[in-house]
């Protein structure tokens, strides 16, 4: 599972540590379900679907592909299965509820534009949204009742970037030597890197001593 070619670890594939002692048997057990068991839509209706994914993809552009991380079956299993930290903001809904008001905000919002929904919307109309909402200046009615910046920041961006960097094509894209048990890590200063690690080459750092 390769990173894509903008990479500054072409080549990396943090998988390659499958059979080293970088993983253990509850490292392996994650991954091979965050490869293989991708989860079907069950939260989010049909409708609400084409508008997660034009939104994830907003966030998180991705090549279309065997590697292409599925985020928004990752969002939706959370929601359907009641997982997540435990807290909000006292100004925001629950997850489930801020979700759904939100893509409907971002269906008012590319209405007002003359689209019939966001994901009618091509990129560059997309972004014009996304920034609209992170600057507070959305004028759909859901926005009332969602404060759109905290959503946009505290939920949309937290969760799509968590999914993706959990999965292995986005630790490889980034050069992840693994988690830090059961090897751990020797060199931590600066400019320093583990033999383990992403090849030092790549990034401009020392070779491991």
């Amino acid at each position: 599972m390769k990173g894509p070619s903008s990479t500054p670890y072409p080549g990396y594939d943090v998988l390659d540590k499958w059979d080293t002692p970088s993983f253990n048997d509850q490292t392996r057990d994650v991954l091979r379900r965050r490869l293989t068991d991708v989860p079907d839509r069950r939260f989010f209706t049909a409708a609400e679907w084409p508008v997660l994914e034009a939104l994830c993809d907003s966030v998180m552009p991705q090549e279309k592909g065997a590697d292409a991380v599925p985020i928004p079956n990752w969002i939706d299993a959370a929601l359907h299965e009641g997982h997540g930290s435990g807290t909000r903001h006292a100004d925001m809904p629950a997850a489930p509820d801020a979700w759904r008001q939100g893509l409907a905000a971002l269906n008012a919002e590319a209405q007002l534009r003359g689209a019939s929904d966001f994901a009618a919307l091509d990129n560059a109309g997309r972004d014009a949204v996304l920034h609209d909402v992170d600057a507070e200046k959305g004028r759909a009615p859901q926005w009332q009742t969602l404060p759109q910046r905290r959503f946009f920041r505290n939920l949309v961006l937290s969760e799509i970037v968590a999914i993706y960097y959990s999965h292995p094509t986005g630790q490889s894209e980034i050069g992840f030597g693994g988690p830090a048990s059961p090897r751990g890590y020797v060199r931590l200063q600066a400019n320093l890197a583990d033999s383990w690690e992403a090849p030092p080459g790549d990034w401009g750092g020392e070779t491991p001593r």
